[in-house]
């Protein structure tokens, strides 16, 4: 091809090149224009920008150019790509915060309402009752003891004076493991091995606790209650104390107008031995359903520590002396709050629970 003519060819495909630029440019910013959401935009992307674009054949072609034309048409080809770029990254930041501001319109949390109140358990009622006599007994000097529920014979019954073939046993009919380990039928057991470890000092505890006895569960009975026992050991302890601290007791849990009365009565390791009634505090001892007519209610049972007990631990009863109670957690809540079947405490209903709610301290 001659000179003249190579040359005009040349102008020609440079013309055209940049013809074909800046169609591409237009087409793209308005296709970048019209794009409604973020994937039609990654396509205009892909189809202009792409590998297989046509601004990447453009560049492919630039080897027919002349070495003067060449730096001219890749600088403009530059030029389109970063003004299409720079469009692209612009619509795609529109098209991102549309797309939040979409999501959040459509989630969006209408904070004038009230929030969900979340469910806040409250303490049981037999956990109040414990948390209660302990509040009053350690205020009076008394230490918490505590010990396994799965006990032996011996600190079950033969160290409170309850030898084996005893009658009086049968008040406590048993879980048995072996002929030698039982579930615990008191909590007198952590009694019997606070005297053991104490080696003659004295003593003042109170021994909360589950305890087990083969009963037939019923609106009163159940083979599961939680006890609290009190012991108190030293020199001079009178049955006048033992009175003091139940009349305190009784007047903490029933009220300051409460009066108690003593009854003799039998505990194998006791000696003398007392059940404790109050004045019911529902009809002032006029008579109704709650006292059944009598005007006393029932309460705990109590007594001086028999000295064969004593003596069964190591301590001297012509030097020490003592008196322990027992008392029954259930049967306090149900006289302090009405509950009329002890299996309302175990079936975990939060229907009946949920009513402690109104009478929390």
């Amino acid at each position: 091809m001659p000179f003249e003519q190579a040359g005009i060819y040349m102008i020609k495909e440079v013309f055209y090149m940049e013809e074909q630029l800046k169609q591409l440019e237009q087409e793209a910013l308005a296709k970048i224009e019209a794009a409604a959401n973020l994937k039609e935009l990654n396509d205009v992307r892909v189809a202009y920008l792409g590998k297989k674009g046509p601004i990447t054949d453009l560049l492919k072609g630039m080897g027919k150019l002349s070495a003067e034309e060449r730096p001219k048409m890749g600088a403009l080809v530059n030029t389109v790509r970063e003004n299409v770029t720079a469009v692209l990254e612009t619509k795609a930041t529109v098209l991102e915060e549309a797309a939040i501001a979409e999501k959040l319109a459509s989630e969006s949390i209408d904070v004038t309402l009230p929030g969900r109140a979340i469910k806040v358990g409250n303490r049981h009622p037999l956990t109040r009752v414990i948390e209660e006599i302990e509040d009053l007994f350690v205020g009076m000097g008394y230490e918490i003891a505590e010990g396994p529920e799965v006990e032996k014979d011996y600190y079950n019954f033969e160290a409170l004076n309850l030898p084996k073939g005893h009658p009086a046993r049968d008040m406590q009919d048993s879980f048995y493991i072996s002929e030698e380990i039982l579930l615990r039928t008191h909590t007198s057991p952590v009694q019997a091995r606070t005297m053991e470890a104490k080696k003659g000092e004295s003593i003042r505890i109170i021994c909360p606790g589950k305890v087990f006895r083969r009963d037939n569960d019923d609106a009163t009975h159940s083979h599961q209650f939680m006890q609290i026992e009190g012991l108190v050991i030293g020199e001079n302890i009178r049955m006048s104390d033992l009175k003091g601290t139940l009349d305190t007791l009784a007047k903490k849990m029933f009220g300051a107008d409460r009066e108690i009365r003593l009854r003799p009565s039998f505990f194998p390791f006791t000696e003398p031995s007392v059940e404790m009634d109050i004045s019911c505090f529902k009809c002032g001892g006029a008579g109704c359903n709650v006292c059944k007519g009598t005007g006393w209610i029932e309460i705990l049972g109590a007594g001086m520590v028999h000295p064969n007990v004593l003596e069964m631990a190591g301590y001297d009863p012509k030097k020490v002396s003592g008196f322990a109670f027992g008392i029954g957690a259930e049967r306090i809540a149900m006289l302090k709050y009405g509950v009329d079947d002890i299996r309302h405490f175990y079936t975990s209903d939060t229907r009946f629970l949920s009513q402690f709610e109104r009478t929390e301290a």
